[in-house]
């Protein structure tokens, strides 16, 4: 619950007068009290003017009327006297029925004394109206349990999405039976394991190339309640001279997993041989599996927290080797290692390659990662403007194009961690607003304070974000996660004229989903790469589609790399509709989308 001062400061301030928040001093004394915490306490730089550029995105938090009212429990709204209390889930869009709509997937924590009913993991149909109905009684995931992380894939190609989810205890495997119910096969796949593991980053991944997805499984620590003291047991603990829960520093870890898909139905735990075993894993929290050097094969890269990051390059053996730090996705420009939890993975300078955006903990920036080539990352945060904002935790990210016109924005939830701390120190809310960067070209960026509209201001406690086209209408909605509160769901509604074009993948000889592919849209003198991925933002799932926006362009180009690494170009496609290509069929179905269903009479 927020306090009456913290409310009001972030209800009757803007978000440009609440910029004269003291932050930097709190936040700074506050490290020095909690030991554990990674980050570097950051002076923001100055704001340059703004550019006065019109934003043609517009978000409107539609959650309610759309039918997503149902809180998603995590830990005591109050109180949390653990880590785990504190670390949120994610979220999905996901087509699970086949129908061309994105369905939604909502996942769950508990509380330690009774769990309300409400406290089960939930997915919503779309109505393909502008509302979901929650069907979750009838689809066999509703589970009371510590979800964290969920990865979405077809991983026995039958042609339904399959779930993966990590939970504190024991993850989940759940078949898709293509009648609208999911079967849980853990057991039966192999996935069991002994003993309480915390499951955190998790993603479906064709590292062999041979059709069949495998999954890489990551733990965030070894936590056992009974043997860790909670919130105010430990007079270190402190933040802004609050007691709080104990963070990493100390806590056992667990090394990440790799699993092999054995094609029929099972999976062999292949960790050791594959040399992801041997890796230290320190405090591993989102994964990404992309190609990131190019040269065919799916990497994997690791967002960690209060340790280095971890990039997993494929050996196209079989095996990987950890090559984070030679590449520079490891640590921060000055060598520390940051809180990473979100990663937002896209091409934000439309050269072809795939760049990397990490989100951190408070008094501290985002890092944008910029691929030089073949896979070597330069950091160049400062550079691109990014240094501005230190406020806020930042959590589920995203580097995707919200107004169409042909640049990738960024954008990344927020929330404090301990809401025990405002009671006494309003100048540290539990619960504060997204946070917006506009692609402004030549690899800069400006924070858009008020400019894209009520739902990026709204204050809650955020992690989870979900980016795609719930309403089919050609921009990206968001979907996220609220400690404790229903979701949000910020529909964009566009306006201007810009053009845009998605992409829907489906594999043949490789793997029916297309995860790992990689597809350049060329419009115009820009190379815009995308990746297929099965998990990114905060332990969540995009809408599957891709979607470029191209500005003024009105037909682009396609060049596909399969996950299998056959290449494929489309010469000219038409602006402003929905392309499917099969693998070695080329474009096989279109589809124009009709203007926005706006059933919200109140808005």
């Amino acid at each position: 619950m927020t306090c009456p001062t913290a409310r009001g400061i972030l209800s009757f301030m803007t978000r440009r007068q609440a910029l004269a928040l003291p932050f930097t001093a709190f936040a700074a004394r506050g490290l020095a009290q909690n030991r554990g915490m990674a980050s570097r306490g950051v002076t923001p730089t100055l704001r340059g003017k703004p550019s006065g550029l019109p934003f043609h995105a517009h978000f409107v938090n539609v959650a309610r009327t759309a039918g997503l009212r149902s809180p998603v429990i995590y830990g005591d709204a109050a109180n949390h006297d653990y880590i785990l209390d504190s670390m949120g889930c994610g979220v999905a869009f996901l087509d699970y029925d086949n129908d061309g709509w994105q369905d939604i997937l909502v996942l769950t924590g508990r509380r330690w004394q009774a769990s309300p009913p409400e406290a089960m993991i939930r997915i919503y149909r779309n109505n393909r109206d502008g509302t979901f109905t929650d069907v979750t009684a009838k689809s066999g995931l509703g589970r009371s349990v510590w979800a964290m992380g969920v990865t979405v894939g077809d991983y026995d190609n039958d042609g339904f999405d399959d779930l993966f989810i990590t939970c504190w205890g024991q993850n989940l495997l759940f078949h898709n039976n293509g009648d609208g119910t999911f079967t849980d096969v853990t057991e039966k796949a192999g996935l069991l394991r002994p003993g309480t593991h915390f499951g955190s980053g998790c993603t479906w991944v064709d590292y062999d190339r041979d059709g069949k997805l495998d999954l890489f499984v990551a733990h965030y620590m070894v936590f056992d309640k009974d043997a860790t003291p909670p919130r105010g047991k430990d007079p270190a603990c402190t933040y802004l001279g609050v007691p709080v829960y104990c963070r990493l520093d100390g806590l056992p870890q667990e090394p990440c997993r790799l699993y092999h898909n054995n094609g029929n139905g099972t999976f062999t735990d292949v960790s050791e041989k594959s040399g992801i075993l041997g890796v230290p894993a320190g405090y591993p929290l989102t994964a990404a599996a992309a190609d990131f050097d190019g040269d065919g094969w799916q990497d994997i890269y690791v967002a960690c927290d209060t340790s280095p990051s971890l990039l997993f390059r494929n050996n196209h053996d079989g095996t990987f080797t950890e090559q984070g730090l030679e590449s520079g996705v490891s640590l921060s420009e000055d060598g520390q290692a940051q809180a990473g939890m979100g990663l937002g993975i896209g091409d934000f300078d439309t050269d072809g390659s795939l760049d990397i955006f990490k989100t951190h903990f408070r008094a501290d920036t985002p890092v944008l990662y910029r691929n030089t080539g073949k896979g070597n990352f330069r950091d160049v945060t400062f550079r691109a403007g990014l240094g501005v904002e230190t406020r806020f935790v930042g959590w589920g990210a995203g580097m995707v194009d919200l107004d169409n016109d042909g640049l990738p924005d960024l954008f990344f939830a927020t929330g404090m961690v301990y809401p025990e701390v405002e009671r006494k120190q309003p100048e540290s809310p539990y619960k504060t607003p997204c946070v917006l960067y506009r692609n402004l070209g030549g690899g800069k960026f400006e924070e858009l304070l008020e400019e894209a509209g009520p739902g990026i201001a709204e204050a809650h406690s955020s992690r989870g974000v979900a980016f795609g086209d719930f309403d089919n209408d050609g921009d990206i909605d968001i979907l996220i996660m609220n400690m404790n509160e229903a979701p949000s769901l910020l529909r964009n509604d566009m306006s201007g004229t810009n053009h845009w074009l998605k992409v829907l993948l489906v594999g043949v000889a490789s793997n029916r989903s297309a995860i790992g592919a990689q597809a350049v849209a060329v419009y115009g003198e820009r190379r815009q790469a995308q990746a297929v991925l099965a998990q990114s933002s905060y332990l969540s799932v995009n809408d599957r589609r891709l979607h470029f926006g191209l500005g003024a362009a009105t037909t682009a180009a396609l060049e596909i790399r399969w996950p299998n690494g056959v290449e494929e170009k489309i010469a000219k496609v038409d602006a402003d509709q929905l392309v499917v290509i099969r693998e070695g069929s080329g474009v096989i179905r279109t589809e124009h989308f009709g203007p926005r269903i706006n059933t919200n009479k109140h808005e």
